[in-house]
């Protein structure tokens, strides 16, 4: 295959993939619906797979195709970031890169996101801080922040990141010794583990995050950590109310169980935080940029 001429169908592949339309493709690309299908058409023929069906509602990408749009969806962000340090007069940012980050964060999110950028831009020292508490970038030197929940006031610019939300999970030899739970009324009957921020009572939504409730429950062990509580799930120690995303890896290799599916905790909403009032230096965007795809990989 040829790289060099397969590249731009990539981009539109990316494009149709992420939109789940060939009608929006077109439209965010400026080409006409029969363009932009006459291309995957040749991406398909260069690579000999079926990349996307087409059904009523859009456009369903095949295992294949999957595959692809995880190793292509970066592509497009990478060759936009290219032409604009080709089009800046800058130097090559270089020197320290101060973070603050969350500390369940750093496996599939933070680690993935400063290795693009190292690559990407080499002069650059990175320094993560991992730590659960507001970090004020100006006291700490910072150059950026992912923070979640409520932003106490202050002045810097606040970047969405995305949402994530809390389930019920516990340890398959848990639930054999002390029951199921078919109600949220049982949990009175269960171990609870709280996390630092889970109070007698906790606030809880069904899948919709709606229909919000207060339920008492009876602590018996409290930790500081997400890793400890997921440690103390693991180990039989009782019920815990964990971020989905910390615990799929364990849901789906059954180590660990969703209990009371219908429900869930409260959505804690994580933001990019910087102090920059006009234009974010490149590498600023870029990490927010890196952040927020392995965030959306991590949280599917």
């Amino acid at each position: 295959m040829n790289s060099v001429k397969l590249a731009p169908l990539l981009l539109i592949f990316v494009e149709v993939a992420n939109k789940r339309s060939f009608t929006a493709a077109a439209k965010k690309l400026g080409m006409s619906k029969s363009a932009i299908s006459q291309q995957i058409k040749r991406l398909e023929e260069s690579t000999g797979q079926q990349l996307l069906i087409r059904n009523t509602r859009g456009v369903v990408l095949t295992a294949v195709g999957e595959t692809l749009l995880a190793r292509s969806e970066l592509l497009s962000e990478q060759l936009s970031m290219t032409l604009t340090e080709l089009d800046s007069a800058k130097d090559q940012p270089s020197g320290d890169f101060k973070v603050s980050v969350p500390p369940f964060f750093e496996t599939d999110i933070v680690i993935p996101a400063l290795k693009q950028l190292s690559v990407e831009f080499p002069k650059l020292i990175p320094e993560v801080v991992v730590t659960e508490k507001w970090q004020d970038l100006i006291e700490h030197n910072l150059d950026a922040a992912i923070f979640g929940g409520d932003i106490k006031d202050c002045n810097y610019r606040a970047l969405s990141v995305g949402e994530v939300s809390e389930i019920f999970c516990a340890s398959p030899r848990y639930i054999k010794q002390r029951g199921g739970l078919k109600a949220i009324e049982q949990l009175t009957e269960h171990k609870f583990i709280a996390t630092a921020w889970h109070r007698d009572k906790l606030e809880l939504f069904d899948n919709q995050q709606m229909n919000r409730r207060l339920v008492a429950v009876k602590h018996c062990a409290k930790v500081n950590t997400l890793v400890t509580g997921r440690e103390a799930v693991l180990n039989d120690m009782g019920i815990a109310l964990l971020p989905e995303f910390l615990v799929q890896s364990d849901l789906a290799e059954e180590r660990l169980i969703r209990v009371l599916p219908e429900v869930r905790g409260r959505a804690w909403h994580f933001y990019f935080l910087h102090q920059y009032k006009g234009e974010k230096p490149i590498h600023v965007t870029r990490f927010y940029q890196l952040y927020c795809h392995y965030f959306a990989k991590a949280s599917r």
